[in-house]
């Protein structure tokens, strides 16, 4: 079952949350996913936690020390995720993270584990689209698992158009420079002019927008120029103080998808 594009295809303005895996605590990485699902959250992002976390600002950088110091790793992580299409058997789960510690795995090792637990997609950013063409294509099509490509207004439209042509999955547009998180306000007419110029390509690949996305304002305003938002850092800054992260994650999934 192609999870990705069924999700696209019944529902409009999807809510992609991220969270760090193994964070607050070890062992809430299927606790977290379940809340979340059970609160509305359309699409799962699991963080791999790294220690040179080249796109995260400081609260995602945060909350992968502490899961690094929890004792969360890959195998660790896979051991977690058997659970989870008995758990939640129809939401798209992405694995998000960083090419060093998939090549220390070994990539194949990795496809091959992320498609036995029911993982659907991958976000590597450090991943040269090159290498993926020539080297790893065939590689996630055998085991089924789908690359979830970056555009950033910076991204050329021949490098657009050659990520559109290659996705099977969606686009992820960054909503502008700098990493997640920022506190920065967005100039909201350069969006504006970004999302437009994307939305005039007339891309095959659905897109959802991501970075600087934190309440229901940001997600509905992203929803008009996209087919939905990612949420991360604004989450994890949520689950810093609480005792209970599961339900920390349900409300703040609610207060965003609220009517």
């Amino acid at each position: 079952m192609d999870r990705i594009k069924q999700a696209f295809a019944s529902k409009q303005n999807l809510l992609n949350m991220y969270y760090t895996a193994g964070y607050p605590s070890l062992h809430d990485t299927l606790p977290l996913a379940k809340a979340l699902v059970s609160a509305g959250a359309d699409i799962l992002e699991i963080g791999m936690p790294f220690s040179d976390p080249l796109a995260d600002g400081p609260v995602i950088q945060r909350s992968s020390s502490a899961a690094l110091a929890n004792g969360m790793n890959l195998p660790v992580l896979f051991g977690q995720l058997q659970e989870l299409r008995a758990a939640i058997p129809e939401t798209p789960v992405l694995l998000m993270g960083y090419l060093n510690p998939v090549l220390q795995f070994g990539m194949e090792a990795f496809l091959k584990k992320a498609a036995e637990v029911g993982v659907d997609g991958l976000i590597l950013p450090d991943l040269p689209l090159d290498e993926y063409e020539e080297m790893y294509h065939p590689m996630f099509q055998k085991y089924g698992l789908k690359a979830v490509f970056l555009i950033t207004p910076q991204t050329s439209e021949a490098r657009i158009r050659r990520l559109d042509a290659l996705s099977d999955a969606f686009l992820y547009l960054v909503s502008g420079p700098g990493t997640t998180g920022g506190t920065t306000l967005p100039d909201v007419e350069a969006q504006k002019e970004y999302f437009e110029r994307i939305a005039a390509m007339n891309l095959k690949t659905p897109r959802l927008i991501g970075f600087g996305i934190a309440d229901k304002t940001g997600f509905d305003r992203a929803c008009g120029h996209a087919d939905g938002a990612i949420i991360g850092s604004a989450l994890i800054r949520a689950l810093e103080d609480t005792d209970d992260a599961p339900a920390t994650a349900a409300r703040f999934v609610q207060a965003i998808k609220q009517a």
